[in-house]
């Protein structure tokens, strides 16, 4: 079974970045889209971003388009979310999911369960 830990998160001042890992053991993500998803304090947890399994295929929801930047590395079983222009309404518990799928990601990759896996979260806190 696959296991994933996400790390990088933290305080950050609005306008500024973060880096998260999903780091993965007892297995390979190659064969795996892998998504990033947050879950703010009273809300439901709610789809950020995903990725294909080659990297080739990227789908965000759109408040975080041209600010958060998803990407891979498979040699190191890592999946990164880069984020940039932190926004206050950003702050929340950011998880990783992953599901076993060979192909290019869609829209409907928005749904979390089409996820077979889950990290812990990582908390991210942006301050005004």
């Amino acid at each position: 079974q696959v296991q994933l830990v996400e790390s990088g998160g933290g305080l950050v001042q609005a306008g500024g970045s973060l880096r998260l890992s999903c780091a993965a053991s007892g297995g390979t993500l190659s064969s795996y889209a892998m998504g990033w998803f947050r879950q703010a304090p009273g809300k439901e947890r709610a789809f950020v971003a995903v990725i294909g399994w080659s990297g080739g295929t990227t789908y965000y929801q759109d408040s975080v388009k041209g600010r958060f930047t998803i990407s891979r590395d498979n040699a190191k079983n890592t999946v990164y979310l880069q984020m940039n222009t932190l926004k206050p309404e950003d702050t929340a518990v950011y998880y990783c999911a992953g599901r076993r799928y060979v192909g290019p990601v869609l829209p409907s990759f928005r749904d979390q369960g089409r996820y077979d896996f889950w990290g812990q979260g990582t908390q991210v806190t942006v301050s005004s």
